[in-house]
C-alpha cells in the first residue's frame, strides 16, 4: 500500500498470535477506524502471518510517519514476534529514518505485566533512536468487557487522536538517556552496509527455503554416515500409532487432517479424524489442515501424557502451520493424559 502524496501514513505492527478473543486486535481495529476518518493511510502488519519475512519488515518503515507497536501479554514479555521485529529494526533498520518516526505502544494483558510491556516497547524504540508517544496498556481478561464499555472505547479513540495530533504537529521530545546508550553502543557495533546490502542481507536471513535446504543437506549427510557405518535398520512405521488409537476420543461434528513431521523420521505421520473415525498411518497425501513439526522426544512427551500439543507449541518445542483452534481440538480428540 502506498500513501497518497501529502497524507500521513501510520503502520501498525501486531505481535500477538491472532486469537479471536485477543483484546489487542479490538484496540488496533478501533484506532485504525479513527485514523482513517482523519484521512491517515494505515497499513497493518500481522507479524505471526509474516514470521519468515520479519527481518525484511524494517523496509516498510520508509514511508511511515508513525507506527503503532501492539502486542498481547499472555504470560511474560512482549512476545517473540515483536522481539524479532525490534531485533530486525536494530540490525537492518534505517536509523536515520527511525529517528523521525513517532511510536505509540499498545499492550493488552490477559494475565499481568502490561505496564512493563508498554515500558519495554517505549525503551526499545528510544534505543533505536525513535520518538515514543504516550500509548495504552490495560488488563483485559474478557474482550467482551472492552467491546461493550463506552468509556474504554472513548479512551482508545482519544489515544488515536492524540497520536495523530503529535505527528501532525511534529511535537518535539526531550532527550532520553536510552538514546545516549544507543549512540555509545553503535560506535562499536555499526557495520556500514549500503541500503542495497542491507536489503539483500535481510532477505537472506528471511529465506526459509535456504534454511530448509541446509537442514535437508545435514540429514542427507547423516544418512550417508549411517550407511558408511553399516547401519541397515529400517524405519519403524508402527511407532506411536497404537498409542494414538488407544487414546482416541470420537469428536462428533469435527473433521480435520494432521500431518506430523518428526525430525528423525523420513516419512510424516498422518492423523485424519472424521467424527468417530480415526485414520493413522505413515505416508504422504490426503487431507492436511494442520502441519506439526517436532522431534521424537517432544512427540514422546505428548504421547506419554507429560504435555499436550498446545503446551508444546507454547513452549516452543513444536512448530505448526494452520489454524490454532483446530490444533486445540486435537488435544480433545487424543487424550493421552486421561490414563
Amino acid at each position: 500500500m502506498r500513501k497518497e502524496r501529502g497524507l500521513m501514513q501510520i503502520n501498525i505492527y501486531y505481535g500477538g498470535r491472532g486469537l479471536m478473543d485477543d483484546p489487542t486486535l479490538f484496540v488496533i481495529k478501533k484506532m485504525k477506524e479513527v485514523l482513517e476518518e482523519l484521512r491517515v493511510t494505515v497499513e497493518v502488519f500481522y507479524l505471526y502471518e509474516q514470521k519468515n519475512s520479519i527481518p525484511t519488515l524494517p523496509q516498510t518503515l520508509k514511508n511511515a510517519d508513525g507506527v503503532i507497536l501492539a502486542t498481547t501479554l499472555e504470560w511474560y514479555g512482549i512476545g517473540g514476534y515483536m522481539q524479532l521485529f525490534l531485533d530486525a529494526c536494530w540490525l537492518y533498520g534505517d536509523k536515520e529514518k527511525i529517528s523521525r518516526i513517532y511510536m505509540c505502544p499498545i499492550v493488552m494483558s490477559t494475565t499481568y505485566g502490561e505496564q512493563e510491556g508498554k515500558l519495554n516497547l517505549a525503551t526499545a524504540w528510544e534505543i533505536l533512536g525513535g520518538l515514543p508517544c504516550s500509548g495504552l496498556c490495560g488488563y483485559i481478561a474478557d474482550t467482551s468487557l472492552l467491546e461493550e464499555n463506552g468509556d474504554y472505547i472513548r479512551i482508545i479513540e482519544k489515544n488515536a487522536e492524540n497520536l495523530y495530533r503529535t505527528i501532525n504537529q511534529k511535537m518535539p521530545c526531550l532527550p532520553a538517556s536510552n538514546q545516549a546508550v544507543k549512540q555509545k553502543v553503535a560506535i562499536t557495533k555499526t557495520v556500514n552496509f549500503t541500503p542495497q546490502e542491507s536489503e539483500q542481507l535481510s532477505q537472506y536471513v528471511a529465506d526459509d527455503t535456504y534454511v530448509q535446504r541446509q537442514k535437508a543437506d545435514i540429514q542427507e549427510l547423516a544418512s550417508l554416515f549411517r550407511d558408511m557405518m553399516g547401519s541397515s535398520e529400517k524405519e519403524d512405521t508402527t511407532e506411536f500409532i497404537e498409542e494414538i488409537r488407544q487414546h482416541f476420543v470420537p469428536q462428533p461434528g469435527f473433521a480435520a487432517g494432521f500431518k506430523v513431521v518428526i525430525e528423525e523420521k523420513k516419512t510424516p505421520l498422518m492423523i485424519v479424524i472424521d467424527g468417530a473415525s480415526l485414520d493413522c498411518h505413515y505416508g504422504e497425501g490426503g487431507r492436511v489442515d494442520v502441519e506439526i513439526q517436532l522431534d521424537r522426544a517432544s512427540f514422546s512427551d505428548i504421547i506419554s501424557g507429560r504435555t499436550s500439543f498446545q503446551t508444546s507449541f507454547m513452549a516452543g518445542d513444536m512448530k505448526m502451520k494452520g489454524d490454532f483452534k483446530v490444533l486445540r481440538s486435537l488435544d480433545q480428540a487424543l487424550q493421552f493424559g486421561a490414563g
